[in-house]
């Protein structure tokens, strides 16, 4: 099947589908008449005499009354499937004006397949390209064709076929990162559909089709009142009953679409076409990791990052340097980009990043405080500085609530400010303590490994007593050293520890080091797509009043929680805010392998992150809605937005990854304050962490050692290898 033989065969193919759909569609209406009929012939026979007698009147009326009933519900069903919004991908639209040479691009490309050119052209934050049709009612009329295409015949008949002509939606990764040639390549199999779409039996299916579905979208709705709920559920039952009957002929009919649109985009670059399908496998792999790794960090620290598209190109560009394909990718890059079919790139770029921080994290639509972009140059010191220490300081802040000493006694005031040696001295096993080996080439020293023994001892005996993670009757139990002359720790003399907070947005985030690499596909943009779910989110904040302190340079008086000077803070013999000791029962599993001490760690930090994420919901979230409001781009009245983030990108981390994260963040800030390490940006794994200009590695295995076997060796020796102090306090936000 090839040449215009296979072109035509496609089409047929798809028509005789379609009609296949409008015949079910005719089916249904028959049934909802065949009530009606029967009355009619019931009435004339009892008009005529030929029907006589009571029981035949008595079969009259409720035969009328039930063929009036299904005319009506009918009636309502059709009302709906022909008024209810279908679904519409979120995009942004490019005005003509603002890309003169893409559309040009775009209506040769028609006049060389012989099809009809697109009614206007959409940028969405995804690898992927399509047709879409917008010509309901409900989103308005289509923008006005101002430029004719040569297969118009006498009567202005191409105006109108263009004015029904579809929506092109072109994946933003691809304008930046493709060549003029290798997007036209791409594009051309998706304006060839533009020819099935315009044939009438095609179109009238495929608006059926919407229209069911978006029927089942209404029916899904939540409604209180009784009679609404009926309605409901007999909406749509008849909805999913016509959807289900027709999903065999819908399928069939897009893939002759398809077989037809790819045999008539043969004729158009087929050669370049194979070599750019490449480059879409890239892009995709590019994106998805952009947004995983880099992306999602900053949008949970409440800045989106306004140039994405440019990021990708660095992202791809750097793993081709690392796979060795730089040669090659450096002749493809001397190429015009496809970016440069747009007046103003810069603008477009930072209309789809804001569109995707909407679609993928559930941003708000305007930038305000709490909500603002962030350039790919300031993206280490306002996202990767302030996210290590905002975990550093949520992870002290449960050890506050945990009853875990800060510095054992003996030691300078004004000198007990957060340091990665009360973590480690809480998270190590005492087995691991007595038996975990020095770092190579040094003497045990015994001013830090006197104070952690005997600390782990104490926090051990409380824990005994109390149960894991259970903060011990005795406020000071577990700060007080065991008897042991050498047990008090030197001064830190460091005057890290007087340094004021730095201010930081005040929204939870992720910390760097994240397990996931992936994420599921975007799906389809013709299905409804359901509110997610946010178990976190649906949590309400545990209210308890703390007991306010001041702050560190009062050695003698109680001490507020680090990262937040200002804030309550309850004692450590009465917890106003409880603190889970034992891990949920989803994480059961994953902190099977943890010691006691690491899962009432990971719980207390779990519960801490759905507080913050509670709190901070209605300040970086629009709140549900009557009508959807503004959107990021032209279109926004196109799609309702009240359901975001509707693609979130992972799945909710586990206590054990939000425990590693925590304590990566710890040891970053420590090398960052104590050994003049550096905060970057990797395009390919996100936040990175430099010493002298390298990326350090080898820092997870150490940490998991810690988190899984309580074990704190491997993390000392690459600390003593880098030269951090753990014992030095560091600055927190």
């Amino acid at each position: 099947m090839t040449g215009i033989g296979g072109v035509e065969m496609g089409a047929q193919a798809a028509r005789s589908r379609a009609l296949a759909v409008l015949r079910i569609r005719s089916r249904a209406l028959a049934v909802a008449l065949l009530p009606a009929a029967a009355a009619v012939i019931l009435l004339v026979g009892g008009s005529t005499g030929h029907l006589p007698g009571g029981g035949w009147d008595v079969l009259r009326w409720v035969v009328s009354v039930l063929a009036l009933c299904v005319l009506l519900a009918a009636a309502g069903v059709a009302l709906v499937v022909a008024r209810s919004r279908p679904a519409v991908t979120p995009t942004v639209t490019v005005a003509e004006e603002s890309a003169p040479d893409l559309y040009r691009m775009v209506r040769d490309l028609a006049d060389r397949l012989d099809v009809p050119a697109p009614s206007a052209i959409a940028l969405t934050p995804d690898c992927d390209s399509w047709l879409e049709d917008r010509t309901h009612p409900a989103h308005g009329p289509p923008p006005a064709e101002k430029h004719h295409d040569d297969l118009a015949g006498p009567g202005g008949a191409a105006h109108r076929r263009s004015a029904t002509a579809p929506v092109l939606v072109i994946g933003s990764p691809f304008l930046w990162w493709m060549r003029v040639g290798e997007l036209r390549a791409v594009l051309a199999p998706v304006v060839a559909g533009t020819g099935p779409s315009a044939q009438p039996d095609i179109a009238a299916a495929r608006r059926f089709i919407r229209g069911l579905d978006a029927a089942v979208a209404v029916a899904s709705a939540g409604r209180r009142d009784p009679l609404s709920r009926v309605a409901c559920a007999g909406l749509g039952w008849a909805s999913r009953l016509l959807l289900r009957s027709c999903r065999g002929h819908a399928a069939e009919m897009e893939r002759g679409v398809a077989a037809a649109a790819a045999e008539r985009a043969q004729a158009v670059d087929y050669g370049l076409r194979i070599v750019a399908q490449e480059q879409v496998g890239l892009a995709y792999a590019g994106w998805d990791r952009l947004l995983t790794r880099v992306a999602l960090p900053a949008w949970r620290m409440g800045r989106w990052p306004s140039r994405l598209d440019v990021g990708v190109v660095a992202a791809l560009t750097e793993l081709s340097r690392r796979d060795r394909l730089a040669e090659g990718f450096a002749s493809r890059l001397g190429e015009r980009p496809a970016c440069d079919l747009l007046e103003e790139p810069g603008v477009m770029d930072e209309a789809v990043s804001l569109l995707a921080a909407r679609l993928f994290h559930g941003g708000p639509a305007e930038t305000g405080a709490d909500w603002s972009p962030v350039g790919w140059e300031e993206y280490p010191e306002e996202v990767v500085d302030r996210t290590w220490r905002t975990d550093a300081a949520r992870l002290h802040r449960v050890l506050d609530t945990l009853g875990v000493r800060r510095a054992a006694e003996g030691t300078a005031p004004g000198t007990d400010g957060p340091t990665l040696a009360r973590v480690l001295d809480h998270l190590t096993t005492p087995d691991a303590a007595s038996t975990a080996p020095d770092a190579p080439g040094t003497a045990p020293d015994a001013a830090s490994t006197a104070p952690l023994t005997a600390g782990s001892d104490a926090h051990a005996a409380a824990e005994t007593q109390n149960g894991p993670g259970t903060p011990p009757a005795d406020p000071d139990a577990a700060r007080r050293p065991a008897d042991d002359p050498g047990a008090s720790r030197r001064p830190y003399g460091d005057s890290d520890a007087s340094r004021p907070p730095v201010d930081g947005p005040g929204v939870s985030h992720p910390a760097f080091a994240d397990s996931y690499a992936s994420r599921p596909p975007y799906g389809d943009s013709e299905a409804s797509r359901p509110p997610v779910d946010d178990s976190a989110a649906s949590r309400p904040p545990v209210d308890g009043p703390g007991v306010s302190h001041p702050a560190y340079d009062d050695p003698d008086a109680p001490q507020p929680p680090y990262g937040d000077p200002g804030a309550p803070h309850p004692s450590y013999g009465d917890h106003a805010i409880p603190v889970p000791t034992a891990p949920a029962e989803d994480d059961e599993d994953d902190l099977a392998d943890t010691t006691a001490r690491g899962a009432a760690l990971a719980a207390g930090l779990t519960a801490q992150l759905a507080r913050e994420e509670a709190e901070a919901r209605p300040a970086g979230a629009r709140a549900p809605s009557s009508a959807p409001g503004p959107a990021a781009g032209p279109d926004a009245a196109l799609w309702d937005d009240r359901a975001l983030p509707l693609l979130p990108l992972q799945p909710p981390r586990t206590g054990r990854e939000i425990l590693t994260a925590h304590i990566t963040a710890m040891v970053c800030c420590a090398a960052m304050d104590t050994a003049g390490a550096a905060p970057a940006l990797d395009w390919l794994d996100g936040p990175s962490l430099l010493f002298d200009g390298a990326r350090a590695a080898d820092l997870a295995p150490s940490v998991l050692s810690l988190v899984e076997t309580g074990d704190p060796g491997p993390l000392r020796a690459w600390m003593t290898e880098l030269g951090i102090r753990p014992e030095k306090p560091v600055r927190l936000v």
